[in-house]
């Protein structure tokens, strides 16, 4: 790169007015360039280096990149001396601009405009995502994004499982298959209902199952999340919130992501999760806290307070028998700063029992003024201890209370932590080691408490052992689950089940649950997808061509690569590492059948049921 900087700066010597003595005059430079100025663009054009750098041939024609150019013009490297870069001015940049006079930040990434596809499919196998990161061409994405048969139809009830006849705008969903399909799958019967998302997504720490072969890992979860957030907020309604768990390694990238998706005015808060008692032995500064980022839609949004507490409701009592029901009491002073003194506050009140007058203590104010404080003497509600000699104070009755509850703080020490939600699952299904850090019941229903109201609509696309929607459903809400791995059967299903059984575990207690309700899975039907997953698993050369041989006669192979020229470089396929081979055979299928649209449901060739068929008619609303 240095050599090409020195290469421009001769080149522009043979113009005294652009640099002399080997000093840039970048300022003249800059202009020449945005005014297309002739002498500098003669100039770059003779010779063949920077010709090449900075012009683009367009049907014959030299096109100047100005763009380009002045970016590097504009490099530190070629300023004659690095102390005058920023004018001797400290702070952030954007495009050599400070932050505040460039006109617009983002968070720029490689891969941004991509559509990441591939989610996880089996933990153990530890997939590198990146084989799925295909830039995709618009009306692709929009193929991609189309509806999706649903197939593989079930209810659960406390009856068991049935084969449904119908399904409706109430119904609990469990969805299996890829969370960014399914959810634009969703979305012609669910956009703008769903009232509160949570999800737990992959924290990208390299032991989440969520692993890369480049070092645009980062650039891979960031799409990642980014192409799941953009359908997940059309799913909200305009009163709607989410939470999105995250620790803290990504957890700024993470927020500038979402201030970009959802606007950075729609931030209501960072909250913090105490997840553990103590710091990890190992550990010099240990974790022991997780992050809940939280947005709304729109300014409309709705949260609720937290419901008292029974500590904080056997505070109030009713000793003498009040009409008004029960009561605590509260200082009778005014809460003024600086105990600034107001003559219509000041004023002394007797005592009816004894006849003895108090006046405000240190000077201060009462909190009402004198005809308030008579009314109340009146009707009862001034306190004067339980022998009635002592100072007043007020009665505050619990039936005056103008809110539902408490205010929420943003630490959140006082739900169950880690090793709860591990207990939790131990106890439902003995020993599942499919989760490292599960989410404890208690954290969902303060989460789904205030976010959400009865009946509203509760989405969690990354449903893992079935927490979300275990808890929504104990607290009365619709929920809508979607789960890609194989456990979904053994854990997330299984979990549910339970739950319309009756389980007593989590809230259960809290919430009086006795079980009951119903739920209905579906599975996208699979086109391609069957054979992503076979690729996954390969174990040998000699099985990848086998595969190969299968795949090649296949409808869906990409219109991009030849079958023939394929078999013709096969020996040099099969000297490529397994890993390469597997990333070149998924390159092969066409991303836009991996599923099958639902356009197609009437087509032999895969060969749906009329009972699917009705089905997916009444959930499409066609």
């Amino acid at each position: 790169m240095m050599q090409l900087f020195e290469h421009v700066k001769e080149v522009l010597s043979k113009n005294e007015s652009f640099c002399k003595d080997g000093k840039l005059f970048k300022n003249n430079v800059v202009e020449a360039a945005l005014k297309l100025d002739a002498e500098l663009l003669t100039i770059l054009l003779k010779d063949d280096t920077t010709k090449k750098h900075f012009f683009t041939t367009v049907e014959g024609v030299q096109v100047f990149d100005k763009v380009k150019f002045q970016q590097f013009v504009s490099n530190k490297q070629f300023l004659p001396d690095s102390y005058t870069t920023f004018k001797n001015k400290i702070g952030l940049t954007a495009n050599g601009e400070y932050l505040t006079e460039a006109n617009e930040v983002v968070l720029d990434f490689p891969y941004k405009d991509c559509v990441l596809e591939g989610g996880q499919t089996k933990e153990d196998q530890k997939r590198k995502e990146i084989f799925w990161n295909e830039t995709l061409a618009g009306d692709e994405i929009d193929r991609l994004f189309e509806p999706k048969v649903l197939t593989n139809w079930k209810r659960y009830d406390k009856k068991g499982e049935h084969a449904p006849t119908s399904v409706s705008d109430k119904d609990n969903l469990m969805i299996k298959g890829n969370n960014l399909i399914a959810m634009h799958s969703l979305e012609s019967r669910f956009k703008g209902k769903v009232k509160l998302i949570y999800i737990d997504p992959p924290y990208n720490t390299g032991k989440d199952g969520f692993q890369y072969n480049d070092r645009f890992s980062l650039s891979a979860w960031l799409a990642f999340l980014s192409n799941r957030l953009e359908i997940a907020k059309r799913l909200l309604s305009n009163e709607g919130v989410i939470f999105i768990q995250i620790d803290d390694k990504y957890k700024d990238y993470l927020k500038v992501l979402l201030d970009g998706l959802f606007k950075r005015e729609n931030f209501i808060c960072n909250i913090i999760w105490k997840k553990r008692g103590g710091a990890p032995n190992d550990k010099i500064i240990g974790s022991t806290h997780e992050n809940i980022l939280l947005y709304c839609k729109s300014p409309n949004y709705s949260l609720n307070k937290k419901p008292r507490s029974e500590k904080q409701l056997s505070r109030y009592g009713n000793p003498d028998n009040h009409p008004k029901g029960k009561w605590a009491s509260d200082n009778l002073m005014a809460n003024v700063k600086g105990g600034r003194f107001v003559q219509s506050l000041h004023f002394p009140i007797k005592n009816p029992n004894t006849g003895e007058e108090f006046l405000p203590s240190s000077n201060g104010n009462w909190r009402f003024n004198k005809e308030r404080i008579d009314e109340l003497l009146k009707n009862d509600e001034i306190y004067f201890g339980a022998d009635g000699k002592g100072r007043p104070k007020l009665k505050r009755f619990l039936s005056d209370l103008k809110d539902d509850g408490v205010s929420v703080a943003t630490i959140w020490d006082d739900v169950p932590q880690n090793n709860t939600a591990s207990s939790e699952i131990e106890k439902l299904f003995g020993s599942v080691n499919e989760f490292d850090t599960p989410k404890p019941e208690g954290l969902i229903e303060k989460i789904i408490t205030i976010g959400s109201n009865e009946n509203d609509i509760v989405l969690d696309f990354f449903a893992g052992s079935g927490t979300t929607a275990a808890v929504a459903h104990k607290m009365k809400r619709q929920f809508i689950t979607i789960e890609q791995m194989d456990y979904v059967e053994s854990v997330t299903k299984l979990r549910l089940k339970k739950v319309i059984e009756g389980e007593q575990g989590g809230i259960s207690e809290k919430v009086n649950w006795k079980g009951g309700g119903s739920f209905v899975y579906a599975e996208l039907a699979e086109n391609a997808a069957s054979y992503i997953s076979k690729i996954e698993e390969l174990k040998s050369s000699k099985d990848a061509v086998a595969l190969w041989n299968k795949l090649k006669e296949e409808p869906f192979i990409s219109y991009r690569v030849s079958p023939s020229e394929f078999d013709a470089n096969i020996d040099s396929f099969e000297q490529l590492e397994l890993d390469d081979q597997k990333k070149l055979l998924i390159s092969t299928i066409d991303k836009n059948h991996l599923y099958i649209n639902y356009a197609d449901i009437e087509d032999k060739t895969y060969n749906i049921s009329d009972a699917d068929k009705k089905l997916n008619l009444q959930f499409y609303n066609r």
